[in-house]
């Protein structure tokens, strides 16, 4: 497999804390289904979700 630039490979933008990441190789076999960029903001999105639910 020939290498790519980062700036070549797909991107997606996290939806908790708004910042863009790239493919990894990693991720090739889930890639549709990765929504989050790292474990932090996995764990993050219940608190965000629960957040807007309960203002206050």
């Amino acid at each position: 497999m020939k290498h790519r630039k980062k700036s070549d490979l797909p991107t997606k933008t996290c939806p908790v804390c708004q910042r863009p990441f790239a493919w990894r190789k990693k991720w090739a076999a889930v890639w549709d289904d990765v929504k989050y960029c790292s474990e932090r903001c996995r764990g993050l999105r219940q608190k965000t979700v629960n957040s807007e639910e309960n203002p206050g």
